[in-house]
């Protein structure tokens, strides 16, 4: 684990691959004087109690939700976020992260029609304006879309934003809220993204030779825009989702 000491909210972060941490997300999160708890869980890292946090950001990864055989240690990470989700406790997934999210509250996760890659529209759904995190996103915004994979929407969800592609873009469950889509980071990491194996060639599978300088490119053009907005939606979580809550009704041995 790797902690970074602040008076702020304490979150433990749950990654599956090192070039993939919160971004942006967890810039918002330090400048605020938050702590992050880093687990890199596909290094068989321990799984702490979810109930020491303030809440829990779960991020992405070129595994499926659904590979436990493969990949024993999803098994356990799965119900750490359904026990924490269930009982009210604050989650923020993002597309890996959001399809264990959807699994750990029953829903089905695999294979989507086609591969969802680019920097492409997402539209916000008619429960996003009275949601405390939604309301703050414009009806349409570009973000970053890299995946195959895709979920059903979990029974007693909100539907928050769709895309041309997938219904499933974003949700929320309680004070748990799953994002399949990626705003939170900028051509840096989407550069080491594009050296991960598995990522290059579903990247060159779609779009041929030259794809993630042709992607890069269409990244570098709405970064700013993107990581704005991820920092915007991601503070109101923090203010008006895991601030409300005593640290007391989420562990009361703290």
């Amino acid at each position: 684990m790797e902690a970074e000491s602040s008076t702020g909210p304490r979150l433990l972060v749950l990654q599956h691959i090192e070039c993939e941490p919160p971004g942006s997300y967890e810039d918002e999160l330090l400048e605020r004087g938050g702590e992050v708890v880093r687990v890199e869980v596909d290094e068989g890292a321990p799984l702490p109690a979810w109930q020491d946090f303030d809440g829990i950001i779960v991020m992405g990864g070129p595994m499926g939700a659904y590979e436990e055989q493969r990949l024993p240690w999803l098994a356990a990470e799965t119900q750490l976020i359904a026990s924490a989700a269930r009982a009210g406790a604050p989650v923020w997934g993002v597309c890996l992260g959001a399809q264990l999210l959807a699994a750990s509250l029953g829903a089905a996760v695999g294979p989507g029609p086609e591969p969802e890659v680019g920097v492409l529209a997402v539209e916000c759904t008619s429960d996003a304006p009275g949601d405390p995190v939604f309301s703050l996103a414009p009806q349409k915004f570009p973000a970053l879309q890299w995946h195959t994979d895709t979920f059903a929407l979990p029974e007693g969800a909100r539907h928050l934003a769709r895309s041309a592609s997938y219904e499933g873009q974003a949700f929320a469950f309680q004070r748990a809220y799953g994002l399949q889509f990626h705003i939170e980071i900028g051509t840096e990491l989407a550069t080491r993204w594009g050296r991960v194996p598995a990522y290059e060639r579903s990247l060159e599978a779609i779009w041929g030779p030259g794809a993630l300088d042709r992607l890069l490119a269409a990244i570098d053009e709405r970064e700013a825009e993107m990581r704005s907005l991820a920092r915007r939606l991601f503070g109101a979580w923090l203010d008006d989702v895991v601030a409300p809550a005593p640290v007391a009704s989420l562990n009361p041995l703290r």
